[in-house]
């Protein structure tokens, strides 16, 4: 039976190639698909993951643990970076002093990823040296603006002063990033800091600092073209801005923040 069925298949493909195709193609348009629709099992359900990260010790480093860490510092840049970066996470608190030294190494990669693993670690006590390096003039602008960040997401309160130095910069980047981590620090101090920097030359700078006085003040003001605008005219928005604040800034208070709408 299925030499038969294979004789006979045979048969028509010799014909399609004779030039006897056209039943062979009439017999399979005759062929139809049909669709299936397979069993749809749903996923489980996901269930709540259960906390096992292991506590930090705030205990100090033994002089073995204080020697190792140091050893981790150059590996803060190549190929072990990121393994270099998990480790001082796991060591905590303890190990912040030790990180804090990348700050002053030659490389500038090893001191950006020192920044960034003292945010990982939420290294609070590193903070007065991150003001330090956004302070520091000889640093790369990336270096810079990346302490200041950092700074500002672990103690805002200390951070007023970093910007103040970072506004008055020559570099725009530096002077945009102190614009626009202001608004992230709550308090009245960086208000005249940001005020001046309405007016500059640069229209990044000036359109951060803008949008910062408005999510700090709330303050509403005439809509302003920056892009048709000419200095004289900027000139004019930083003294109305002067004029608000001097006239307001023994009872301002900051408002609270917004909180985004939920969906309905």
């Amino acid at each position: 039976m299925r030499q038969s069925f294979l004789f006979r298949l045979g048969i028509i493909g010799m014909l399609g190639l004779m030039g006897g195709a056209e039943p062979l193609y009439a017999w399979a348009d005759q062929i139809q698909a049909w669709k299936v629709q397979m069993p749809y099992e749903a996923p489980p359900k996901s269930q709540d993951v259960p906390d096992v990260s292991i506590p930090h010790t705030k205990n100090p480093l033994s002089p073995e643990e204080l020697k190792r860490t140091e050893a981790l510092l150059p590996l803060l840049e190549g190929k072990q970076e990121f393994w270099a970066m998990g480790e001082f996470v796991h060591l905590g608190e303890p190990a912040v002093p030790v990180l804090i030294q990348a700050l002053a190494m030659p490389s500038p990669r090893i001191r950006y990823n020192a920044i960034e693993t003292l945010l990982m670690m939420k290294g609070v006590d590193g903070v007065p040296a991150l003001i330090s390096t956004a302070k520091e003039a000889g640093e790369i602008p990336r270096v810079r603006e990346h302490a200041l960040r950092v700074a500002v997401r672990l103690d805002s309160t200390k951070a007023t002063e970093a910007i103040e130095v970072m506004a008055k910069d020559p570099n725009p980047s530096v002077r945009k990033a102190a614009a626009f981590e202001s608004r992230y620090v709550r308090q009245k101090d960086v208000i005249p800091i940001l005020i001046p920097l309405v007016s500059d030359d640069e229209r990044f700078v000036a359109l951060s600092a803008l949008q910062s006085l408005w999510l700090l003040t709330r303050h509403e003001i005439e809509s302003h073209d920056w892009d048709t605008s000419t200095k004289q005219d900027r000139a004019t928005w930083s003294s109305e801005w002067t004029e608000w604040w001097d006239a307001n800034k023994e009872i301002f208070e900051i408002p609270a923040p917004q909180r985004p709408k939920r969906s309905s």
